[in-house]
């Protein structure tokens, strides 16, 4: 499903001009809530490493030259544990047998990622700006190129002026959208895609790519992001379940508990 006319959402990542974007896997993270003492069995990494493959086999008929991992890879702050190092090594292994050009964003969870990303030869940035090219058909069926610059930055810090100047769109994660959604006396939790505005330019936050993190409910949990200390009510809500459903403006949803599941 196209969220805007350059960008396409496949399943938890997005896909525009031969980039592939996935934010916030967090690799570890059952990890740590074992050592929380909350036992969870550790199929997390196998899961995230189908579905991954999935969305790359789903789009065998678009090349991908660059896959960006936009922030919090691995999920650990202050240590890299041994299952983090290798299920992460081995996921960027993944990654690099589909691409040329792997580029991971420094999340907040991210802070000893150097030795990681040394060890493959991987960037590690702060942020990065992709060209993208929308095609319009123009008269007499002539196509009609127009460029943009889009910014991936992870999203828990607002970057300065001179990095938004030029953009069009803005891609972030960090905040693991979710909506709650009521079919009966049941409530389910949903991963979804948010597009907005921030400052003029399109924003667009991206779910989290772990299987266990279902994320925040935008409908009623505290927000996180800087990029989205606003009124979110025109923000339109991507729901991502068995396929992407489209479920109009955030404001529709508030006004009333009860949604209807997928139609």
């Amino acid at each position: 499903m196209k969220i805007l006319p350059n960008v396409e959402i496949v399943d938890l990542a997005l896909h525009f001009n031969s980039t592939l974007v996935i934010a916030d896997i967090h690799i570890g993270y059952e990890e740590y809530l074992n050592k929380q003492g909350i036992m969870v069995p550790r199929l997390q990494f196998e899961e995230l490493t189908k579905r991954m493959q999935r969305i790359i086999d789903s789009l065998k008929s678009n090349r991908i030259n660059r896959i960006v991992v936009n922030g919090d890879l691995k999920h650990e702050f202050g240590t890299i544990s041994q299952q983090e190092w290798r299920n992460t090594l081995k996921f960027i292994d993944l990654l690099a047998r589909h691409c040329i050009e792997i580029i991971l964003i420094k999340g907040n969870h991210d802070t000893i990622l150097g030795p990681i990303a040394k060890k493959r030869n991987v960037k590690v940035l702060d942020s990065i700006t992709v060209k993208s090219t929308t095609e319009k058909h123009g008269n007499k069926n002539s196509t009609i190129k127009k460029q943009s610059k889009i910014l991936l930055v992870h999203g828990n810090k607002i970057p300065g002026e001179e990095a938004l100047k030029e953009v069009s769109t803005i891609i972030i994660g960090h905040e693991h959208p979710a909506i709650s959604i009521r079919e009966g006396p049941r409530v389910e939790q949903y991963k979804c895609f948010l597009k907005g505005k921030f400052k003029g330019k399109n924003l667009i936050v991206l779910p989290s790519f772990n299987t266990i993190l279902t994320g925040t409910d935008v409908l009623k949990d505290e927000i996180l992001s800087p990029f989205l200390q606003q009124d979110l009510g025109n923000f339109n809500v991507y729901v991502v379940e068995d396929k992407v459903y489209e479920f109009g403006k955030l404001k529709h949803l508030m006004k009333t508990s009860i949604y209807k599941k997928f139609q």
